[in-house]
């Protein structure tokens, strides 16, 4: 069974295109999903449960049809924005409250559990949380359902280092028992953490969709005085940027470099940045 596949999606705005967006989701996987800003991550992300609805391009959970199977297939996944906002001036439990009768699986015994984890006071108002505890309680009502696949738009975001650690073993807790997950970020140091694969996407068009761990020993870094990098090096780079000591150059590890300079292992995070200068 295909818990999420996404074949050919595509979305046109006057001044930006999504572009045949395809994808599979293996289940019990934590898949990243990295772009700069602008790049289409959350357009895709909306398209997919017709938030936005897409010009083209077909959408299925669980090898069902979204259109055709729209209420089973909510029931079964937690979808968390930051771009979603609750009535600010209600307590938490009158929300709460509210969101329980749309699921029939919820538990409430792991919404309590997931309230005490993230330290969450059910008799504060949204206008009382900070941006991160807004998304600890978007997470606590999204697992509170036993949904079997959770996708998260910048879930880390306005998180503290240890907080963003502690929900990292969440995602990896819950991908043990067989929960799958997607979930789009700026940090990449959390996917190097937890992530089994990660899907790329630049200019609205997927680059990459790779398992984590190859799509980066694929490449390499080099750092390079301003002498060093010629326009002939330069043209045949994948990309250059300013370092502390002069340049660092990014290559695909089966590609040398040609003569002796210093060399790293890249991080997600590099290459990243060295493909979008």
């Amino acid at each position: 069974m295909n818990i999420l596949t996404v074949e050919n999606l595509c979305k046109n705005y006057p001044a930006f295109q999504l572009k045949n967006v395809s994808f599979q989701l293996e289940k019990g996987k934590i898949t990243g999903f990295i772009g700069r800003n602008g790049a289409g991550k959350t357009t895709t992300l909306k398209s997919l449960f017709n938030f936005i609805h897409p010009d083209s391009g077909r959408v299925s959970f669980f090898d069902m049809e979204f259109a055709e199977h729209e209420l089973e297939i909510k029931q079964r996944v937690g979808f968390v924005s930051g771009g979603i906002d609750f009535y600010p001036n209600k307590r938490l439990r009158t929300i709460t409250a509210a969101a329980r009768p749309f699921y029939p699986q919820w538990d409430d015994g792991e919404y309590r559990k997931y309230l005490g984890l993230f330290a969450l006071d059910e008799t504060k108002t949204p206008a009382q949380l900070s941006a991160g505890m807004k998304v600890k309680y978007s997470l606590a009502l999204a697992l509170s359902h036993h949904a079997e696949l959770l996708i998260l738009d910048e879930p880390t975001s306005g998180l503290d280092p240890v907080s963003r650690d502690e929900l990292l073993e969440i995602f990896m807790d819950l991908c043990e028992k067989g929960v799958t997950i997607l979930f789009s970020t700026h940090i990449t140091s959390d996917l190097e953490k937890c992530a089994d694969q990660i899907i790329y996407i630049k200019n609205g068009a997927v680059l990459a969709q790779s398992e984590l761990r190859h799509f980066v020993s694929g490449y390499r870094i080099y750092d390079l005085t301003k002498e060093q990098l010629t326009p002939k090096l330069q043209a045949r780079s994948l990309g250059t940027a300013r370092s502390k000591y002069g340049y660092s150059v990014l290559l695909r590890a089966d590609e040398p470099l040609g003569f002796d300079a210093p060399e790293q292992q890249a991080t997600l995070e590099e290459i990243m940045v060295h493909l979008e200068k």
